[in-house]
C-alpha cells in the first residue's frame, strides 16, 4: 500500500499536473481515431473493401493509471514511460485475415512509430483472450511545442471483441479473482468465438463480394441522383420524368449492370446540356439527347 504522504502527492497532481498530463494522450487518440477513420473513408471512396469495419479510442483514467502503478510498483516519476497504454485505440475488423492487414499499414505509416507488438493471436492468454497489440510512439503539436507520447493500438475481431468485453466487465466484478467455474464457461466461450472466426474466414470472400456489390450500387445510385438533380435545372419536365421513370424501373430491378447502363446514359446526357450550355452562351442552339 502506498503511504499517507504519498496519496497527498497524487491529490496534489490531481489538482495541478493531471490536465496537463493527460492533455496529450487526449490530443492523440482523437488525432488517431480521426486518421484511422479518414482510412475506412478512403477505401470506401476507391470502392475497396477497409480491412477497419470501425475505430475508437480512449484516455486511462485516473483512477486506472493510479491502480496500474500500484500493481506493477510504477514510481511517480515514471509513470509516462511505464504506463504504456495511458491512450489507447481500438480497431475493430470483419475477419481475422484483416488484422495482419492492418498491423502492415500502421507499420507503413511515417507518423507512427512501432516501439513493441504483442501476438495474442499466436500466444493466446491463459483467459482465452485473442488480439493483436503494437505500443506506438506519436507525436503532437502543443502550446509548448512538439510532444511524443506512447499510445497502444488493439486490433482484433468483432467476435473477439465481444468475448474481451465480457471477461474485462466479469475481472472488474471479481476484482481479478474469478471463480472457477465462471473462467471455465469463459474459457469455452473462446473456444467458440475461435471457432466462429475461423467459419466467418471460409465465407469471407463471399462476404465480401456482397458488400463490394451493395457499395458499388449505393455509390451509382448517389451519383445518379445527383445527376437528375442537376439535369432538373436545364432539362424539361417531360424529359425528366421520362429519366426518373427509367431509374425507378431499373432500381427495382436490382440489376447492378442494368445501373451501370443506366448510370453510362445519363452521363451523356449530362455531358450534352453542358456543351449545349457552352453553346448557347456563344449563340448556338444545338438539340437535345434523351434516354430511348
Amino acid at each position: 500500500m502506498y503511504s499517507g504522504i504519498f496519496l497527498q502527492g497524487v491529490i496534489y497532481m490531481e489538482i495541478q499536473l493531471w490536465r496537463s498530463i493527460l492533455c496529450p494522450y487526449q490530443l492523440a487518440v482523437r488525432e488517431l481515431t480521426v486518421k484511422f477513420e479518414h482510412m475506412i473513408e478512403e477505401h470506401k471512396k476507391n470502392d475497396l473493401y477497409s480491412p477497419i469495419e470501425q475505430v475508437s479510442g480512449r484516455v486511462k483514467s485516473v483512477t486506472s493509471i493510479l491502480e496500474k502503478m500500484q500493481r506493477k510498483h510504477i514510481p511517480m516519476e515514471r509513470m509516462e514511460e511505464e504506463v504504456e497504454d495511458i491512450a489507447g485505440i481500438r480497431i475493430i475488423c470483419q475477419f481475422e485475415e484483416d488484422i495482419d492487414t492492418v498491423a502492415a499499414l500502421i507499420q507503413k505509416r511515417s507518423d507512427i512509430q512501432i516501439k513493441s507488438e504483442k501476438n495474442y493471436l499466436k500466444h493466446i492468454k491463459q483467459s482465452g483472450y485473442r488480439s493483436y497489440h503494437l505500443i506506438i510512439y506519436y507525436t503532437v503539436e502543443t502550446i509548448e511545442g512538439p510532444k511524443t507520447i506512447q499510445a497502444e493500438i488493439q486490433i482484433r475481431t468483432m467476435a473477439m471483441n465481444f468475448w474481451a468485453t465480457i471477461e474485462h466487465s466479469l475481472q472488474y466484478k471479481y476484482k481479478g479473482e474469478m471463480p472457477m467455474h465462471v473462467a471455465e464457461r469463459l474459457s469455452k466461450a473462446a473456444d467458440a468465438i475461435i471457432a466462429l472466426d475461423q467459419e466467418m474466414s471460409s465465407v469471407r470472400n463471399e462476404i465480401m463480394d456482397a458488400q463490394n456489390s451493395s457499395r458499388m450500387q449505393s455509390n451509382l445510385v448517389k451519383d445518379i441522383l445527383n445527376n437528375i438533380e442537376n439535369l432538373y435545372r436545364v432539362s424539361s419536365e417531360r424529359e425528366i420524368t421520362k429519366i426518373q421513370t427509367e431509374f425507378l424501373r431499373v432500381f427495382h430491378t436490382k440489376d447492378l449492370k442494368q445501373l451501370e447502363r443506366f448510370h453510362r446514359q445519363l452521363d451523356i446526357i449530362a455531358e450534352g446540356y453542358r456543351a449545349q450550355a457552352v453553346y448557347h452562351n456563344i449563340g448556338h442552339q444545338p438539340g437535345k439527347s434523351c434516354i430511348s
